[in-house]
């Protein structure tokens, strides 16, 4: 089964995260994809993902990209279940560091093409 990146949108926009689950070597990636990163397969099954999860890996960004105003934002690799998604960090919520429970508490829109989700200090 396939996820296409606007089905995976509107189901951000909804308050839902989707994945995909390869079932050769069971990798499961946060965002569609049309194989499997680890080992090629394309018999993938559409998974959801919960919305709690752990920051494996996070950085502030200082300079950013073009078109984006805010400066000093904060932006993790968060660990869901066996999925891995980069998300960013409420900026009304405490930092996060490595290691810390976060859990999805909204949704970026101000590119609604492209939403992103929003994640907290549990």
């Amino acid at each position: 089964m396939s996820l296409t990146y606007d089905e995976w949108a509107a189901a951000v926009r909804d308050g839902e995260l989707l994945g995909l689950a390869c079932e050769e070597c069971g990798h499961t990636n946060g965002v569609p994809t049309g194989a499997c990163p680890h080992c090629g397969n394309r018999e993938l099954t559409r998974v959801s993902l919960p919305t709690e999860g752990v920051v494996h890996s996070e950085t502030t960004i200082q300079v950013p990209p073009e078109g984006f105003e805010e400066r000093g934002y904060q932006v993790t690799v968060v660990e869901l279940g066996d999925a891995k998604v980069m998300v960013r960090i409420d900026g009304d919520s405490e930092r996060v560091a490595i290691g810390d429970e976060v859990v999805l508490s909204g949704v970026i829109t101000e590119d609604d093409d492209h939403p992103a989700p929003l994640f907290a200090s549990a």
